[in-house]
């Protein structure tokens, strides 16, 4: 019996080794592309040839509650924003007046309500295909901006300038995340890694226009490009569609860019742990930016190579503790390159370290201790990947 326990657990072990040994391999592979991603964007200052070259257009639905940050963010921008555009969805709270009253100091904002959702859209996409409609046809690039988002100075001048240097045609930010409570220092950066371990660093070349990765919180978009994408028509259905998006236009040829952008932009996307959980979780999976088996590939990648190792470490060290008898060749193995997975995901951990306002914390072990929450994490992509979202940002969907 203890021989067929001890076979028992060297078969389990190799298949989990033949499971975990190509996801590894694939692992490294992507983050050891960080060392060719481009350099992070920092501030820069406007130069004559970018007068009124940009249109921000920001999509609102009950947001005063936070939208103050960005509006202010954005009036530090100089000459070249032309024109900001608040695409509002009929608020029902105070972020209609907070917008006027800063149009009554710098003309450059204003209002605009889109039209009742249309069947087959999505609200965000349809509030930035709005505010594309409304935008002056004079300004060479439109630049999306969420209300959570906290613009630094020079920021438009530094995706400027970097569009120009590298014939850009569309980039978006990686933000610095502004994290308060503990739940959130604890699960946000585990959820986080989820996105660093399918696409690699911010910056790292993606190998294919399905393997691009976008943030839409902050979307530089060159004009002519938006008018042969025929608006945002392509990521109507999206729940992710600034991914969606990205991807259609790099498939045509465009030349994209998902940048790190933590000196040029700040965002609180969520309040506490449980809408951490709930709402950015519901689009993590990006399944609808992807084909199924490229959703569930990269959802058993996760479990493979985030997930399983603080699971089967444990695991492993009591069996041979228990059992020592069955210190296989294979269960050696198996522990030694969990192991190395943790090992790995600390080191990733510290790594990201600048995408986040730490100085201010009051949580600092919540951070250090996210790690513990890879499994969770792992989970929340698998749940999300099973099911169609039905509410988002405040609407229902049938």
């Amino acid at each position: 019996m203890q021989a067929d326990l001890t076979g028992w657990l060297g078969a389990i072990g190799l298949l989990l080794l033949l499971t975990q040994l190509p996801a590894t391999a694939i692992l490294l592979t992507r983050l050891l592309s960080a060392a060719r991603r481009t350099a992070p964007l920092h501030p820069r200052s406007a130069t004559p040839a970018m007068l009124g070259s940009v249109s921000v257009v920001i999509p609102t639905l009950n947001e005063a509650h936070r939208l103050q940050p960005c509006l202010n963010g954005l009036t530090r921008q100089g000459y070249e924003l032309r024109e900001v555009i608040v695409v509002d969805s009929h608020s029902q709270d105070d972020t209609v007046d907070l917008v006027k009253a800063v149009a009554q100091r710098d003309p450059r904002f204003r209002v605009v309500y889109d039209d009742p959702l249309p069947a087959g859209w999505v609200g965000r996409p349809w509030a930035l295909h709005t505010g594309y409609l409304h935008s002056s046809p004079h300004s060479e690039w439109l630049l999306g901006i969420d209300a959570d988002t906290q613009p630094q100075p020079g920021l438009i001048p530094a995706l400027l300038q970097a569009a120009q240097a590298e014939r850009y045609d569309l980039i978006t930010l990686a933000p610095r995340f502004i994290l308060k409570q503990p739940g959130e220092w604890w699960l946000q950066p585990a959820l986080l890694m989820t996105l660093i371990y399918r696409f690699g660093a911010a910056g790292s070349p993606a190998d294919a226009p399905e393997r691009t990765m976008a943030n839409g919180q902050c979307c530089l978009i060159r004009r002519s490009l938006l008018d042969s994408l025929n608006g945002y028509t392509c990521a109507r259905q999206s729940f992710c569609d600034d991914v969606t998006l990205v991807r259609e236009a790099a498939r045509r040829g465009a030349k994209v860019g998902f940048l790190d952008g933590s000196s040029l932009l700040k965002v609180r996307m969520y309040e506490g742990m449980g809408e951490t959980w709930r709402e950015w979780g519901r689009s993590l999976d990006l399944k609808d930016a992807s084909t199924p088996a490229q959703t569930w590939s990269d959802v058993a990648f996760l479990l493979a190579v985030q997930a399983l190792p603080w699971l089967l470490v444990p695991a492993v060290l009591t069996i041979l503790a228990v059992r020592p008898t069955a210190a296989s060749p294979t269960l050696l193995a198996l522990l030694a390159l969990n192991l190395c997975l943790l090992l790995l995901r600390l080191g990733t951990h510290f790594g990201i370290r600048s995408a986040y306002d730490r100085p201010g914390s009051r949580f600092p072990l919540a951070f250090w201790l996210s790690p513990l929450a890879d499994p969770l994490a792992a989970l929340r992509i698998l749940r999300s990947a099973s099911r169609k979202p039905t509410q988002w940002r405040g609407r229902r969907y049938e």
